[in-house]
């Protein structure tokens, strides 16, 4: 899945990403950047990340936008 960093708080590792298909929210949680380059991220930051099917929607894999899969 493909979207945009609405919000993120490094000290937490908490933040909300906005996917580009529907305008539905993800939950980043703690780990959710376990195994990616990045370290943080910034509000508006585009990425491409794997989606965690549980009661709570989670984004997990986060990469760089321009991964382009």
């Amino acid at each position: 899945m493909q979207g945009f960093v609405k919000v993120y708080d490094e000290v937490t590792e908490t933040g909300v990403i906005i996917c580009d298909n529907d305008r539905s929210e993800v939950l980043l949680t703690p780990g959710s950047l376990d195994g990616s380059l990045f370290r943080l991220l910034r509000q508006g930051q585009h990425v491409v990340f794997d989606l965690q099917d549980t009661e709570r929607r989670v984004a997990t894999n986060v990469r760089f936008g321009s991964d382009g899969y």
